[in-house]
């Protein structure tokens, strides 16, 4: 009888230990799920902000050519300008990764921000092209909402590679291929350049 109720306690032990070693392993599972999903769901979000910022630059790419055309006829002495700029936009449409669109960003807004120098100093007739005023304004509204889509992207790349280095999330976030390493900041070059634009005279 005793040698009975040790083995239905060992089996009963048995049963428990396997329980719990069941429930463990559905909770690893699950957690490694959970965390895999965590960082596919950061990524795509990344991939969303940085297409957003894809279309606010798509849209300043548009404006620049309205934007030289109006200008050069008042601006006719700015030609060296005028093709930096231009240059700038083309270089800016070519670019494919976060870094060569980082560096013609950059490249352009600096291009630009001559550009309005020049105009604002040495053409105060263009005040009263309303042409110009609207693309004025249209710019100034591209960057605002520009730099509204880098601060989101950037804020999802910082939550992305926070996750990607803290323990023990960095254990899935190493297993998940190239595609999931540490992401860029889109970020400007300088203090001159995390200004907008000035686009008003």
């Amino acid at each position: 009888m005793l040698h009975s109720l040790l083995m239905s306690t060992g089996a009963i032990v048995g049963i428990v230990v396997g329980i719990v070693v069941l429930v463990l392993v559905i909770a690893i599972v699950a957690w490694w799920i959970s965390t895999r999903n965590g960082f596919v769901r950061l990524k795509n979000q990344a991939e969303e902000g940085l297409a957003t910022i894809d279309v606010y630059l798509k849209k300043r790419f548009d404006l620049i050519p309205n934007l030289v055309e109006t200008v050069k006829g008042y601006a006719k002495h700015e030609s060296e300008t005028l093709e930096k700029v231009v240059a700038a936009r083309n270089l800016s449409v070519g670019a494919k990764t976060v870094e060569e669109k980082m560096a013609a960003a950059n490249n352009l807004t600096s291009s630009l921000r001559t550009f309005f120098t020049a105009v604002s100093e040495n053409y105060p007739q263009l005040h009263a092209n309303t042409n110009f005023l609207d693309l004025q304004a249209q710019l100034k509204g591209i960057e605002t909402e520009l730099e509204s889509a880098r601060r989101y992207y950037n804020g999802v790349v910082k939550t992305f590679n926070t996750k990607l280095q803290l323990f023990p999330a960095n254990i899935v976030g190493g297993r998940m291929g190239e595609d999931y390493k540490k992401m860029p900041y889109f970020e400007l070059d300088s203090m001159e350049e995390r200004q907008n634009v000035k686009v008003s005279f």
